[in-house]
């Protein structure tokens, strides 16, 4: 039988890892901090940073169909949702905990950004580099909001999943399409709502890899899959609306990526199919030592790795470019080939720096005795997802610029958020409460 028709195995043994999800989830995040360290194009003159993008240089789109990877990451969310959930006791226990672990992370990265833009407004750093730092700091929470929207929606889309298949990510990928048509037709907040049909749709694709046709693709199959689509990628971007490149340009008047086209779920089948078709090989690779030591590594410490990469970053930046008057030379050129490299390993010595100090917080065991029942584990969802949202839109602003306009009410929505995913309350009474606070508000004013 030849390679092309030998059917890979079951995806996933009970009781094991599946290390193509090691794999996946691994070489995801290393595209991401590779994309993020490695695109920034910065110089500093006169209280004013400067910043541009290095795959903004014409022709350099093209790498983002392969380092755009936050499909990728819902997919394997998805499929390691479903494995998890299928060995919990209960939804309630998988909800409770999978809550809990998404949130832990963020909660010393809250307590640094709080202290931070203050701290460096007092040392001098003009308002400008500060407020794009405090930004950039912040951004990326908008994927652990919409990712917290997932793991709230995961029990029903399995069930779902289980009675309909590759129906349901068909079905939300027609509703993406017609969103995107309003979107283009002027009607442009309404393409946030993509934001839960293509991410949701992509998360899916994990469920039918588990449980579904995917995890049973031979490699012709695998490669067609990728063919189809990037090929729909590719067309739509030829005849359609869409831009070519899969992330966000400087200037560039609509974004694949914020907020999200339905251009993404094609891209994501189209790299989905690429990596089943090297599954065998990628799982030799993890069964190497060295490797597997890496990945397990790696895996542990996902959320703090994403977290905190972005603050290397400002590090690196802010002594280099502020301090040092540094410029990023052009990109392309025989010096910006020459100090990426070295850029790169300075940004990772930073963040090995922050993930000895901060990563505890993930991958110390959680033994809080979790208590609180299902709806209020879904509250406390929706306000965390709330409270990461807004961080993500306006950043970790100085706390002297007042109540209204800093991080302090977007903190406090994550924080009531993870206080209910603890212990059970009663949220009548907790619902009274709040209406109480409020009228005495306006008693005050």
């Amino acid at each position: 039988m030849t390679t092309s028709l030998l059917r890979v195995s079951t995806p996933v043994a009970p009781g094991g890892r599946d290390k193509f999800l090691d794999v996946v989830r691994a070489g995801a995040i290393l595209a991401v901090i590779t994309q993020h360290w490695v695109m920034p194009v910065l110089s500093y003159d006169h209280g004013t940073l400067a910043t541009g993008n290095a795959l903004a240089t014409p022709g350099w789109w093209v790498v983002t169909w392969l380092s755009q990877v936050m499909p990728l990451v819902f997919f394997a969310g998805g499929a390691a949702n479903l494995i998890s959930l299928r060995r919990a006791e209960s939804s309630r226990a998988w909800l409770a905990a999978r809550v809990r672990r998404l949130l832990v992370p963020v909660l010393p990265l809250l307590a640094v950004w709080l202290v931070v833009p203050d701290l460096l407004q007092g040392m001098g750093i003009p308002p400008q580099p500060l407020q794009v730092a405090s930004s950039i700091a912040a951004q990326l929470l908008w994927f652990l909001s919409v990712y917290l929207l997932t793991v709230l929606l995961t029990p029903l889309m399995v069930a779902a999943h289980r009675r309909w298949g590759l129906w349901v990510p068909l079905v939300m990928a027609v509703a993406g399409a017609l969103v995107d048509v309003a979107r283009f037709a002027d009607l442009g907040l309404i393409g946030y709502v993509n934001a839960v049909f293509v991410w949701v749709a992509v998360h899916q694709l994990g469920f039918a890899y588990v449980e579904g046709r995917l995890g049973e693709l031979t490699r012709r199959g695998a490669l067609a899959l990728s063919a189809a689509g990037f090929g729909v990628t590719a067309l739509l971007v030829a005849f359609g609306p869409y831009p070519a490149s899969m992330i966000g340009m400087p200037g560039a008047p609509v974004s694949n990526m914020s907020p999200p086209t339905v251009l993404l779920l094609f891209l994501a089948v189209g790299q989905l199919g690429l990596l089943l078709a090297f599954r065998p090989q990628l799982n030799a690779l993890a069964a190497r030592p060295g490797v597997g030591t890496a990945l397990s590594w790696i895996g542990a410490r996902f959320m703090s790795v994403y977290l905190w990469h972005m603050p290397a970053l400002i590090v690196v930046s802010g002594v280099t470019v502020l301090g040092l008057g540094y410029a990023t030379p052009a990109p392309g050129s025989v010096l910006w080939l020459v100090m990426a490299p070295a850029w790169f390993a300075l940004c990772a010595a930073v963040l090995l720096v922050l993930l000895r100090l901060f990563s505890r917080f993930e991958t110390q065991r959680d033994d809080a005795v979790i208590t609180a029942r299902t709806p209020q584990l879904v509250l406390a969802g929706l306000l965390a997802s709330g409270g990461l949202l807004g961080l993500a839109a306006h950043g970790f602003q100085p706390l002297s610029e007042g109540f209204a306009h800093g991080p302090i009410p977007w903190v406090v929505l994550l924080a009531a958020g993870f206080a209910l995913a603890g212990r059970q309350v009663s949220l009548t009474r907790l619902l009274a409460r709040a209406v109480a606070i409020t009228e005495a508000a306006k008693v005050k004013r």
